[in-house]
């Protein structure tokens, strides 16, 4: 019989739905440690998690890395947990953890503990000024006229934290979706944008979440539903 700590590959489906899946939107962030900059840093990326289990666990970001590609995660609930690229998935990827059975049996308590709490959890119905969006898969357009896909991380009235495949200087101006602003502050896995003029926030995630392309927009968004949707079949891996 399979131990619990077996692969996900050779674990039948009936095991792998015994296994505890929690659906979540942690904020987190993640390294793809083949990958370099031209100084020969790791870029280090923000990403979502949407979904996790004892065997692995699927993101939402801006730089989806290849089957198979070595990933490292952190988050503040679960610590740093590693293991490899399984599916791609628009704006994101699902992926194995590989850890030994010490690390997945604590992973395992906490997974245990989230279910069975976080429903629990009262609503916060503070005001916020940041803003955290549904659907976080955004666009960066240059003074160039250059366009990449980038992560919304939060948003303000005033500004936007962004993380992309991308290391502006301070200073330089882009639109985020079509709000135009300036860079103001690079940390880690991103770097904050500023607003030439304040918006309304009811209007922000409006303005700032746009995709590549308008004919993309409907597949895209069936895609991004796939990944944050909560069904009762186990982790697609």
């Amino acid at each position: 019989m399979l131990q619990r700590n077996d692969p996900p590959h050779t674990q039948t489906t009936a095991e792998r739905r015994q296994d505890i899946r929690v659906v979540v939107s942690l904020p987190g962030r993640y390294v793809l440690p083949r990958r370099r900059t031209v100084d020969g840093t790791k870029p280090e990326f923000a990403c979502r998690l949407v979904n996790i289990s004892r065997h692995g666990m699927m993101l939402a970001g801006p730089v989806i890395g290849n089957v198979e590609e070595p990933v490292t995660t952190y988050f503040d609930d679960f610590g740093k947990l590693e293991g490899k690229v399984l599916r791609r998935l628009y704006g994101g990827f699902a992926m194995s953890i590989v850890a030994d059975n010490e690390t997945l049996d604590r992973l395992e308590a906490k997974l245990d503990w989230l279910d069975k709490h976080q429903r629990d959890v009262a609503p916060n119905t503070r005001q916020h000024k940041r803003i955290v969006p549904v659907n976080p898969h955004s666009t960066l357009i240059l003074a160039d006229g250059t366009v990449m896909p980038c992560f919304v991380i939060d948003m303000s009235a005033s500004g936007v934290a962004v993380s992309a495949d991308l290391r502006p200087p301070i200073g330089m101006p882009l639109a985020v979706g079509t709000v135009v602003g300036r860079v103001v502050r690079r940390f880690g896995s991103g770097f904050a944008v500023h607003f030439t003029h304040e918006q309304a926030p009811h209007h922000l995630e409006q303005l700032l979440i746009k995709p590549p392309s308008r004919a993309r927009i409907p597949a895209a968004e069936m895609a991004y539903r796939e990944i944050v949707m909560i069904d009762d079949e186990p982790l697609p891996i």
